[in-house]
């Protein structure tokens, strides 16, 4: 049986909860701390306090991870809430701003439509089975680009492949994986 990221994370989460599971923390770790942080540094966080951030949500993570109920919420969706939280309070402290209760930040996001749900449910399962007919070393290259967040020179670096061959890969593996997608008519590639 076939596990989902989210539920992937769950299990990691519980051992950490239980066990304090530093491999399981690790994971969660690496996942989840660039994630923060970058979505922080898109709400217009500087660098620096985005780091900061990114580190006490998952501080809370390892201290307090028995508080996770994923009957109520994915780990992701906990983990930006309480990223979230965190610069509320840091922006209440600082005097020197002022809170903007208008600040797009504060909003809610908005429930996603039924219909892209479902469409974005099959491109996830598509791009998943596409990912699977990649060769080995094309995978290894989009997983350290798009789920560690990497860049071309630091996956290059860590690989010891020159940068246009890390370069390469990733835009030939990017190709197939468009051609699988659009090869599917059950999904609506115009999203």
């Amino acid at each position: 049986m076939t596990t989902t990221p989210s539920q992937d994370h769950a299990r990691l989460a519980a051992r950490v909860a239980r066990e304090r599971d530093r491999a399981a923390f690790e994971k969660l770790f690496d996942h989840f701390a660039p994630r923060v942080n970058g979505y922080l540094q898109r709400q217009g966080v500087d660098q620096g306090q985005a780091e900061d951030i990114a580190q006490e949500a998952m501080s809370v993570l390892w201290h307090k991870a028995h508080l996770f109920d994923p009957a109520k919420s994915s780990l992701a969706t906990w983990l930006f809430r309480i990223a979230r939280n965190r610069r509320i309070d840091l922006l209440r402290r600082d005097k020197s701003h002022r809170l903007d209760p208008f600040d797009p930040f504060f909003e809610p996001d908005a429930p996603e439509p039924a219909d892209r749900a479902v469409d974005g449910a099959r491109r996830d399962t598509r791009i998943r089975a596409a990912l699977k007919a990649l060769p080995r070393e094309q995978i290894e290259l989009v997983q350290l680009a798009f789920f560690n967040g990497l860049t071309h020179s630091q996956i290059s670096e860590k690989t010891g492949l020159p940068l246009g061959t890390v370069k390469s890969r990733i835009r030939l593996a990017f190709s197939r994986l468009r051609k699988a997608i659009e090869a599917d008519p059950r999904i609506d590639t115009d999203i």
